[in-house]
């Protein structure tokens, strides 16, 4: 089980957000039969067979092992990840494109970018699972409180500069085996965290 998994398809992403389904698929963080998650979620276990048989289509759950009980052959079934995201490409035609209105300063640019880099990296980690391969890829979070909107701007200003400067000194345009990365920086208020 992935700790992450992007949604890429428009039809698998109907099927997660269906309340039920999404339902099945948190209590499938364990492996558990049909049997098992129509006690935990109270609906028949035909009921749950029906969602279970959608979402394996799509490539959310996964059978873990069959059990024979009797002349009933059990399936015990598992999430394939523990949390989702949906990809802009899920919705193709009206996925965010940062180029429509690059304004650094607004949030739904940031959205947009965002969403770009959901999609970007979602399609990075379908091609390298194809390939066997490992994504090479980097992250920083962290938080700063600033005492006032001036040194709020102040730091953004020094951002930017200490950014350029790196690129700069990295970015080789005429490497011949060089490999573009997408850098992407972003400073927006917290969120609190939900209790």
């Amino acid at each position: 089980m992935f700790p992450v998994a992007v949604i890429e398809d428009a039809a698998a992403a109907e099927v997660s957000l269906d309340p039920v389904r999404a339902r099945l698929l948190a209590e499938l963080a364990e492996p558990a039969s049909a049997t098992m998650l129509s006690t935990r979620v109270g609906l028949p276990r035909q009921k749950v067979n029906y969602h279970l048989r959608a979402l394996e289509k799509h490539g959310l759950v996964e059978l873990v092992e069959e059990r024979r009980k009797g002349n009933v052959t059990e399936r015990m079934m598992r999430a394939t990840a523990a949390s989702y995201v949906i990809s802009p490409t899920a919705l193709a035609a009206v996925q965010p494109d940062p180029a429509r209105s690059p304004d650094r300063l607004s949030a739904r640019w940031l959205l947009a970018v965002a969403g770009r880099l959901v999609r970007d990296v979602g399609l990075l980690i379908t091609g390298a699972a194809k390939a066997q391969q490992r994504v090479a890829t980097f992250a920083l979070d962290g938080e700063v409180r600033f005492a006032s909107a001036a040194d709020r701007a102040a730091f953004a200003e020094e951002l930017t500069t200490a950014v350029t400067t790196l690129v700069g000194k990295y970015h080789d345009e005429t490497a011949e085996k060089g490999r573009r990365h997408r850098v992407v920086l972003a400073v927006h208020p917290s969120v609190p965290e939900e209790s």
